[in-house]
C-alpha cells in the first residue's frame, strides 16, 4: 500500500474518489456495511474459545497451577490459563471499542469510510493473527494484545464507519439504513460462532485443540469479506437527496435542516442525555443477558427438563447437560430477537420518529422489569422466555436506532464521529451492568436465599435504570442555535464533490442489478445459515 493511499493524499482510498458516479445505486451500500459488521460481530462469539483454550496445554483436561496469578498467566508455558484470564480479552474488546470509535471518529469523517474500512479489516483481522502466534506459543499477552487491543481498534472504526454514509444515502429511512447494518453486528457471532466450533473440530488433534489454526482461517476470510465491503464503500455528493424527497421539520420525526460540528456536540445538554438513555438502557440489558442461561435453569430447576420439584442446586450430571441444553436454547432465541429487533424497532423509529421509539423502549422494558418478570417467576416458563427475548429485542433496538436518533438531533456531517463519542456510554455499560447484575446475585446467593428467589430484587433495580433513562429522553429536545454550524469554513472539509456529473444522476432505487443481487447473496447466504443453525439450538425450547 502506497503512501498516498494511507495519507489520504489523493490516493485510491480517498474519500475523493469514492463520491458515486452516474448510475450507481444506493441499495449497494448496505450489503458492504453487513460485510464488515457480520465479520466483526464474531466479538460477540469469542465465548466459544475460552475452554478450548483453557486446556491448550493438557488437551484433554486442563493443566493447572496453583497460586497462578493474573501476571504469571500472561506469560506461562507450562500452566494453561483460566477461563477468567481469558474473558479479559473479551472485556478490551468493548472498552477499545467505545475508546477508539471516540478518538478517531473524526478522522474518519474526513478519511471516508473506504479508508476507515481498510484499517478496520487490518486491525481486526491482523489482531486475529497476532492471536493466534499467542495461542501457539502460549503467550497469554499477546492474545490480549492482538485480538483484545488491535482488534477493539478494528472494532471500532469498523462498528461506525457506515453510519454517516448509510444516514447520507438513506435520509428518507434512517432507521432502516442503520438498522441494517447494526444488526449485522449483533447476528456476527450467530454466523461466526458455529463455525469457528467446526473448525476446531476439524483441526484437532491429540497434540493441539485447533484454536491458533481456526483463528488464521477465519481471520483470511473475514479480511476478504472486510476488504470487499471497505472498497465497496460509495458517498453521496454534498447536498443529494432522493428524488421528491423533502426532510420532515415537524412532528414526531422531525429531522434537524442544520448541523452541528464534532468540537460543539458534546458542549450541548442532547448529547449528554442520549449518552445516558443509551448508557442505561444497555446496562439494563447486557447484564442480565449475560447470565440468561444459568438464570433460567435457576429460577426454573427441574420444570425445565420435566422433573419437577427438583433444585438446580441437586441436578444430576445428566440433568444438567439437559439443563444446559435448554439454557443455550434459550440464549440462541435472545439471539434472534436481539438481531430483529435491531432492524424493527430501528426500522419503526422511521415512521414514529426517534424519540417516540426510545421512549418505548424505556418504557417497556420498565414494564417486563418491574413487573412482568418477577411476577412470572415459578409460573409459566414460555412467558418469562418471551419477556427476555423482548427485552433483547430492545437492546438491540436502542443501539441501532441511535445513530438516527443521532442525526435527527445533530445533522449528518459529523454524525459518524458524534457516534464514535456517544459509544463510550456503551463501553461503560459494558463494565457497569455485569458488574452490578453479579454483585446483586453474589450477594443474594451469600445470604443463603433461594436460586429462585435471587433475581426479582435485580429486576427492580433494572427497572429503576429504565425509568430514569425514560425521563432523560423526554428531556431531549432540538439543539440550540448558537451551536448550529453557518461559516463555510465549517462545511467545506466535510463536503464532497460528485467530479464530472450531475447529483441527479445517482439513483435512489432502480431494478435488481446482477450486481446487486451477488452483493446481497455475498451477505443474505451467510446470514441464513447462521440463523438456521442458531434456530436449531433454540428447538429445544419446544420439546
Amino acid at each position: 500500500m502506497t503512501v498516498d493511499m494511507v495519507s489520504g493524499n489523493g490516493g485510491f482510498l480517498d474519500r475523493a474518489r469514492t463520491v458515486a458516479r452516474p448510475g450507481f445505486n444506493r441499495w449497494l451500500v448496505p450489503p458492504c456495511a453487513l460485510a464488515i459488521h457480520l465479520c466483526i460481530g464474531m466479538a460477540y462469539g469469542f465465548s466459544v474459545f475460552w475452554l478450548p483454550l483453557s486446556r491448550a496445554i493438557g488437551i484433554k483436561e486442563a493443566i493447572a497451577c496453583q497460586g497462578m496469578t493474573l501476571v504469571d498467566a500472561l506469560t506461562t508455558t507450562r500452566c494453561d490459563w483460566r477461563v477468567s484470564d481469558l474473558v479479559w480479552t473479551y472485556t478490551f474488546f468493548f472498552v477499545v471499542l467505545g475508546a477508539a470509535a471516540a478518538i478517531w471518529g473524526g478522522w474518519l469523517e474526513r478519511a471516508g469510510p473506504r479508508r476507515a474500512g481498510v484499517v478496520a479489516a487490518c486491525c481486526w483481522c491482523g489482531g486475529m493473527a497476532i492471536g493466534a502466534i499467542g495461542i501457539a506459543i502460549h503467550q497469554l499477552w499477546l492474545i490480549w494484545l492482538g485480538s483484545g487491543l488491535i482488534g477493539g481498534i478494528g472494532l471500532g472504526l469498523g462498528y461506525i464507519s457506515p453510519v454517516s454514509t448509510l444516514i447520507k444515502w438513506f435520509p428518507d429511512r434512517r432507521g432502516m439504513a442503520t438498522g441494517m447494518a447494526i444488526m449485522g453486528f449483533g447476528g456476527g457471532a450467530m454466523i461466526g460462532s458455529p463455525l469457528a466450533d467446526w473448525l476446531m473440530r476439524q483441526f484437532a488433534t491429540p497434540q493441539s485443540v485447533g484454536v491458533w489454526q481456526t483463528f488464521l482461517v477465519m481471520a483470511a476470510g473475514y479480511f476478504v469479506f472486510m476488504m470487499a465491503g471497505a472498497l465497496g464503500y460509495r458517498v453521496p455528493a454534498d447536498g443529494w437527496s432522493p428524488a421528491g424527497w423533502t426532510p420532515p421539520a415537524e412532528g414526531r420525526a422531525a429531522i434537524s435542516r442544520f448541523h452541528v460540528h464534532l468540537k460543539d456536540a458534546h458542549k450541548t445538554p442532547q448529547f449528554w442525555l442520549i449518552w445516558l438513555v443509551l448508557l442505561l438502557n444497555v446496562s439494563a440489558s447486557i447484564g442480565i443477558i449475560g447470565i440468561a442461561s444459568p438464570m433460567l435453569q435457576e429460577i426454573f430447576g427441574g420444570r425445565l427438563i420435566d422433573a419437577p420439584g427438583v433444585l438446580f442446586t441437586a441436578f444430576d450430571d445428566e440433568q444438567k447437560k439437559a439443563a444446559a441444553a435448554v439454557g443455550a436454547g434459550f440464549v440462541g432465541a435472545i439471539s434472534l430477537f436481539n438481531i430483529g429487533g435491531r432492524f424493527l424497532w430501528a426500522s419503526t423509529s422511521d415512521r414514529f420518529g426517534r424519540k417516540p421509539i426510545f421512549a418505548a423502549l424505556t418504557a417497556l422494558g420498565l414494564l417486563l422489569y418491574g413487573f412482568a418478570a418477577p411476577a412470572l417467576v415459578g409460573g409459566s416458563i414460555g412467558l418469562f422466555i418471551f419477556t427476555f427475548c423482548v427485552i433483547a429485542s430492545m437492546y438491540g433496538g436502542g443501539f441501532a436506532t441511535v445513530p438516527a436518533y443521532l442525526a435527527d438531533i445533530f445533522g449528518t456531517r459529523f454524525v459518524g464521529a458524534i457516534h464514535g463519542r456517544l459509544l463510550t456510554a456503551w463501553s461503560t455499560a459494558g463494565v457497569l451492568g455485569p458488574l452490578l447484575v453479579a454483585y446483586l446475585r453474589d450477594a443474594r446467593i451469600a445470604q443463603g436465599v433461594a436460586r429462585d428467589q435471587i433475581y426479582q430484587p435485580i429486576y427492580w433495580m433494572l427497572a429503576a435504570m429504565l425509568a430514569v433513562a425514560f425521563l432523560a429522553n423526554l428531556a431531549v429536545t432540538p439543539v440550540h442555535a448558537r451551536f448550529h454550524m453557518m461559516s463555510e469554513d465549517e462545511l467545506a472539509p466535510v463536503t464532497d464533490t460528485l467530479a464530472g456529473s450531475a447529483n441527479e444522476a445517482v439513483t435512489s432505487g432502480g431494478g435488481l442489478s446482477p450486481k446487486i443481487l451477488a452483493a446481497w447473496a455475498a451477505v443474505c447466504i451467510p446470514i441464513a445459515w447462521g440463523v438456521y443453525q442458531t434456530l436449531i439450538k433454540a428447538a429445544v425450547l419446544f420439546k
